[in-house]
């Protein structure tokens, strides 16, 4: 047998012994098959162990001296940014406080902003003399920046979500009349709502498409349409009606008519649960609109409820969703008539259901009210729920017909 058989032998068995080993037992342990190696054993320690010859000469002083030395870790590598520069964290707080909104609906700590990290750059130099080159890279910043909690978005809404003090109490008794009418087929329910504005042009909207659009360069322009929206909450279905004008109690209720009477529900004895955001034109103190949903009841034969959902909580009104949709439907195309409106809104699906839409061309007065001495009438017709009389009404035919069977304020 040679002397390289037990040699190779003993590597085997040493070798993967020792490269288990971490840290200074690792260094000492090369350093004691360099000392027993003799000539040559720092060289061949390092290749077989694939360590720094450092490293081993370091154990062997160690050795020598009976001296340990600490691992000293944290120097290894670059430095962070933030230790080379300790007072940048502040400094860069300093500039995105000064610029921030926090979080609108308090539920963390982090701060969102829209300063970009160039700007950051451009205001640490300006404000705290820094140059170029003294500074990391965009990269870097950012990591700080989200190291801070701050997050490159912008705030829609600054404003914290508010409270009435019967805001719980108004869910408890939305739940409980939504659970009644999912059990309940002679209850339809309805949700409506009216969406913001859309301009009407060759105007970007931010959004994206897979073909080349080419907006204007300014959204200048008086042409829009209104979008109001009926949807069937049990069957998840919805008609979206375009308005060119605003949309007033009077808009809401002759589209409430069209609607009950097109889907076959006049004088079937069906009752109409109507949810609403207590709008300035559906609200139950809107003179206009309580006189029409009594001449809805009267003429269709139809007990109508009316529930609303609190003040600042409109987002669970179920309309919301289709608005939602729309807005990702039609996304970055030009929506320059409103027959294009009109077509995006009818190829939109909810629910796996298809939108219909409906361009109405009448325009509306609008300021209509019932004199104070008329709607005291109209109050004897309505049914208000104790302590909640703003959010939760019922108006049966019967009543209404008793509150005006002596008056010609109707006609």
């Amino acid at each position: 047998m040679s002397l390289a058989e037990p040699i190779e032998k003993v590597k085997s068995i040493l070798i993967p012994i020792i490269n288990q080993l971490t840290g200074r037992a690792k260094r000492i342990a090369a350093a004691e098959l360099a000392i027993g190696y003799g000539y040559g054993g720092q060289t061949f320690a390092a290749d077989e162990l694939e360590m720094s010859r450092n490293t081993i000469r370091k154990g062997i002083n160690e050795i020598n001296s009976g001296e340990e030395k600490e691992d000293e870790f944290s120097l290894r590598g670059r430095k962070k940014a933030t230790e080379k520069l300790p007072g940048l964290e502040g400094q860069i707080k300093a500039i995105l406080d000064s610029q921030s909104q926090a979080d609108p609906k308090f539920q963390t700590d982090r701060l969102y902003t829209n300063v970009s990290v160039d700007e950051i750059r451009k205001q640490l130099i300006k404000c705290y003399g820094y140059m170029d080159g003294d500074l990391p890279t965009n990269r870097t910043l950012n990591t700080i920046v989200n190291e801070l909690r701050y997050t490159l978005k912008t705030v829609k809404k600054s404003e914290p979500i508010k409270k009435v003090p019967e805001t719980e109490l108004i869910f408890d008794n939305l739940n409980r009349v939504h659970e009644l009418a999912a059990k309940d087929d002679k209850t339809v329910r309805l949700s409506i709502d009216t969406k913001d504005r859309v301009k009407v042009g060759n105007f970007s909207r931010g959004g994206e498409s897979r073909v080349e659009v080419k907006a204007y360069d300014h959204d200048f322009g008086d042409d829009y349409v209104v979008p109001f929206g009926i949807m069937d909450v049990k069957n998840k279905t919805t008609n979206v009606y375009l308005s060119g004008s605003k949309v007033t109690a009077d808009f809401m209720a002759d589209r409430l008519d069209e609607y009950w009477i097109e889907n076959g529900y006049a004088g079937s004895g069906k009752v109409l649960l109507l949810n609403a955001d207590n709008g300035s034109e559906n609200n139950s103190s809107r003179t206009q609109f309580v006189k029409r949903m009594v001449q809805f009841s009267i003429d269709n034969n139809t007990e109508v409820i009316l529930a609303y959902y609190p003040p600042y909580h409109s987002k669970y009104n179920p309309i919301e969703r289709v608005w939602g949709v729309l807005e990702q439907h039609w996304s970055g195309a030009l929506l320059d008539s409103k027959e294009t409106i009109h077509n995006y809104i009818e190829t939109a699906t909810y629910d796996a259901k298809c939108l219909r839409a409906d361009i109405v061309d009448t325009v509306y007065k609008t300021g209509v009210r019932v004199s104070s001495k008329a709607m005291q009438i109209y109050e004897k017709a309505l049914s208000r729920m104790a302590g909640l009389e703003k959010w939760f009404v019922r108006i049966s035919p019967s009543k209404c017909m008793d509150a005006l069977a002596f008056t010609d304020c109707f006609y």
